[in-house]
């Protein structure tokens, strides 16, 4: 591995701002990247169901192959004014932005394994793909328009270090209330109102809320309501989650959030609307799984060991298990995600692109 060539195209990637929805200057970026190695670019057609500037982009190596290994185009900060400092063997900000290493880390890495196969005549069959709202609404892999014949995907977006790879992770629905009462002069005629934040509060109080089991997470995250402080609130908006490993579990708990809402709005008299949906869904990849096998070889040929985990967070994995092709969500040493401490160790690039690499040389 060119450790140097490896840092250095990190380090133009994240000078490239572009949060959920914004993602054209990379994409840009990677066309102008490949070009000089012949590699036909493809935008898909995702923009309508993503509302990003631009479409999921796919890049076929020889016909394409049965494989896809995938990375995210954008960052959920700013990385406008990022300065990257590498000393102590890592990578890191000045301590006043992100770094930008999530998902960065993994463009820079297959940018790097694409640009090695041109330059150095590794003739494989494989497919790589770069989404779009991954830190927003997982639509980018949601709506990717996945190559015909592809059979097993590797996302190379975890913060566990290389070796560590997602082979299960929750499911997440999320829920959006409203809670509806009656205004009115909050001093001369509070009994005159319905008071929509009592009853969500009261309501708010009987849930679970936190970790329930060692599946199942629930939270409630946003909450508005008021027009004044003399009046009556009239209307409360909530919105929330439940998150766990058994799709049926996360179903039942977000039922008991329905069933309390309904019987704290009854009794003051108030109205409840509910709107939810399936943010992602679970997986859990088994070990006799192509793409499990494929893992762990590729790992074991960096010559590190194998460290199967499960998250409580979502990733592209999650998209593409859910639409039927398994996928595992490797890690590559983002570290500290979405904060000013965001660092990757250089060790982790390297150790990130030689998996990605042994993917490749596995996978004729």
């Amino acid at each position: 591995m060119d450790e140097h060539r490896l840092i250095e195209i990190f380090l133009q990637v994240i000078r490239i701002n572009a949060l959920s929805g914004s993602e054209k200057s990379v994409a840009d970026f990677i066309r102008d990247f490949l070009s000089p190695y012949g590699y036909s670019v493809t935008e898909d057609n995702s923009r309508p169901h993503t509302d990003s500037n631009t479409g999921n982009l796919i890049i076929k190596s020889g016909t394409g192959g049965d494989f896809l290994m995938l990375s995210h185009m954008d960052t959920a900060r700013s990385t406008e004014a990022t300065e990257a400092i590498i000393a102590n063997g890592k990578i890191t900000s000045k301590g006043d932005t992100v770094l930008g290493v999530d998902n960065r880390a993994g463009v820079a890495v297959l940018l790097y394994l694409l640009e090695k196969a041109a330059k150095e005549n590794i003739s494989r069959n494989f497919t790589v793909a770069f989404t779009t709202c991954e830190e927003t609404t997982l639509f980018g892999s949601k709506f990717l328009e996945v190559p015909e014949g592809i059979t097993r995907c590797f996302v190379f977006d975890s913060g566990y270090r290389p070796g560590n790879f997602i082979y299960s992770s929750c499911g997440a629905i999320g829920f959006h209330l409203t809670v509806t009462g009656k205004a009115s002069h909050s001093g001369i005629a509070p009994e005159k109102g319905i008071n929509a934040l009592s009853a969500a509060a009261k309501a708010i109080s009987k849930l679970p809320l936190g970790r329930i089991d060692e599946d199942t997470t629930m939270n409630i995250g946003i909450l508005k309501s008021g027009a004044a402080v003399n009046v009556v609130p009239e209307k409360v908006e909530l919105d929330g989650e439940v998150r766990s490993f058994d799709m049926q579990k996360a179903e039942r708990y977000f039922e008991e959030v329905v069933s309390v809402f309904k019987a704290e709005t009854r009794l003051t008299g108030a109205k409840m609307e509910e709107n939810h949906f399936w943010d992602f869904k679970p997986y859990t990849i088994r070990k006799d799984a192509q793409v499990y096998k494929d893992v762990v070889a590729a790992i074991t040929k960096a010559e590190l060991t194998p460290a199967p985990q499960i998250s409580l967070g979502g990733s592209d994995a999650n998209s593409l298990n859910g639409r039927g092709f398994p996928a595992i969500n490797l890690g590559i040493g983002a570290q500290n995600p979405h904060s000013n401490d965001e660092f990757i160790f250089i060790e982790d690039l390297l150790k990130s692109a030689e998996i990605g690499l042994a993917l490749i040389k596995g996978n004729a």
